[in-house]
C-alpha cells in the first residue's frame, strides 16, 4: 500500500518521532511511504485532488538518522492524484502553525475530508479532527474522568476558580501542545498571577484545571488504537512521563523522561470510559494522558512516544499500528464505500 504521512514540515521531523518509527516500519514491510505538508495539495478545475509528495530515495533505510537525512536531502518529489494514496495519516500539530502560519493549522483536516470523498482511508477521521482543533473537544467526554475545569478569558473568573480549589490549579492555553505556557497556580493571591495571565491569555482562551496531587510523579501516556489500549506480546503501549526536577510539566519535549509503568485495572477502566466516543468519532490512534483516575488530555493529532516504548519494553508497537492499517486497506478493497471512513478508521 502507499501511505502518506501529513506533517507540519519536513525539516522539523526528527529521528525520535513516532511518525519516523511508523514510516520506517512501513518501509520495512515493503510499503511505499511518502510525506505531505500543508502547502502540497492542489484541487484542480476538474475536481481532482492532487498532492505533492516526498518519498525516501531508499526503500529500507539503515536507521532513523539516515531516514530523516534521506527525506531532507535525497527525497524523490512528485505530484500524484490523491486516489493513488491508500492511507493518509494526519500527523500534524495544529498549534505549531497557529501563530506564524495560521492558514496551515487546519489544512490537514480540510483536505483530509476531500481525500475521504475520493476514497482514501484517512486517519484519524478528519471530520472529527475539525472539531478537535483545541482542548474543548475533551469537554465532550464523561465528566467522571475529567478534572474540575474552567475555560475562560476573564481573570476575575479564573481568580474565583482558583479560590475554589484547595490544591490550586494548572493554567494553560486552550490551544497548545508540548507543555508550552503551562503554570501551576497555588493561590489567587500570587503576586505574578497578572503577568502569567497576560503571557498565556495572548493565545486566546485559558483552561484552569484543579491540581491533582498525584501529578508530582508525572502522568501516564497510554496509547489507544481502534478505541482499545494498544497491546503487544503482553505489554501495553504506555509509559510514565516523569517531570524534570523543579518542573510541573511532564512532557518529553519539556525535559521529562520516560519510565516503564504497570497498567492497572483502574487505568483500563478510565480508557474504557472514553472508548465509545473515540470509536464513534473514528479516532484510530490517540494518546491519553492520565493521572490517577482522571485524564488530563486526549491527544488526537500527534500522540508521541512509540520510540520510547520500543526502548523501554523491546516491543515494536509501530509494527502493530501498520498491521492495523494493512487490514483496513484490505477491508476497504473488499467493501468499497459501503463503510464510512469513520467506521473503517476504528474497525
Amino acid at each position: 500500500m502507499r501511505i502518506a504521512f501529513f506533517v507540519n514540515a519536513i525539516e522539523s521531523e526528527a529521528p525520535y518521532y513516532t511518525t519516523t518509527s511508523l514510516a520506517m516500519v512501513a518501509c520495512a514491510r515493503g510499503h511505499d511511504v511518502c510525506y505531505v505538508t500543508p502547502g502540497d495539495f492542489v484541487l484542480r478545475s476538474d475536481d481532482s485532488l492532487a498532492v505533492r509528495v516526498r518519498a525516501p530515495s531508499v526503500g529500507k533505510p539503515k536507521n532513523e538518522d539516515a531516514f530523516i537525512a534521506d527525506l531532507n536531502e535525497k527525497a524523490r518529489v512528485e505530484t500524484i492524484d490523491v486516489k493513488d494514496v491508500d492511507v493518509l495519516f494526519l500527523r500534524n500539530d495544529p498549534s505549531l502553525d497557529a501563530e506564524e502560519r495560521p492558514w496551515a493549522a487546519h489544512v490537514g483536516a480540510m483536505f483530509g475530508r476531500l481525500a475521504v470523498e475520493r476514497g482514501v482511508l484517512t486517519v484519524n477521521d478528519p471530520d472529527t479532527l475539525m472539531k478537535a482543533q483545541n482542548k474543548l473537544y475533551f469537554q465532550d467526554f464523561p465528566e467522571a474522568i475529567r478534572p474540575t475545569t474552567l475555560i475562560s478569558k476573564s481573570l476575575d473568573e479564573i481568580r474565583a476558580f482558583i479560590d475554589s480549589q484547595k490544591r490550586g490549579v494548572i493554567l494553560k492555553p486552550l490551544q497548545g501542545s508540548g507543555g508550552r505556557h503551562v503554570f501551576r497556580i497555588k493561590s489567587s493571591k500570587e503576586s505574578n498571577l497578572n503577568q502569567i495571565f497576560e503571557a498565556v491569555s495572548g493565545e486566546g482562551y485559558l483552561i484552569a484545571q484543579g491540581y491533582l496531587p498525584d501529578a508530582v510523579d508525572g502522568d501516564i501516556r497510554l496509547f489507544l488504537m481502534n478505541g482499545q489500549p494498544l497491546e503487544k506480546d503482553g505489554a501495553y503501549a504506555a509509559f510514565r512521563r516523569v517531570p524534570a526536577k523543579g518542573e510541573i510539566r511532564s512532557n518529553i519535549s519539556a525535559a521529562g523522561t520516560a519510565a516503564a509503568v504497570k497498567i492497572t485495572p483502574k487505568i483500563l477502566e478510565v480508557a474504557e470510559t472514553v472508548r465509545p466516543k473515540l470509536v464513534a468519532d473514528g479516532m484510530f490512534l490517540v494518546g491519553l494522558d492520565i493521572i490517577g483516575d482522571k485524564i488530563l488530555e486526549i491527544n488526537v493529532f500527534t500522540p508521541g512516544g512509540l520510540r520510547n516504548l520500543e526502548q523501554l519494553y523491546s516491543v515494536d508497537f509501530s509494527a502493530t499500528v501498520i498491521e492495523a492499517l494493512e487490514r483496513k486497506v484490505s477491508i476497504r478493497r473488499n467493501y468499497g464505500s459501503q463503510l464510512s471512513n469513520a467506521v473503517l478508521a476504528t474497525l
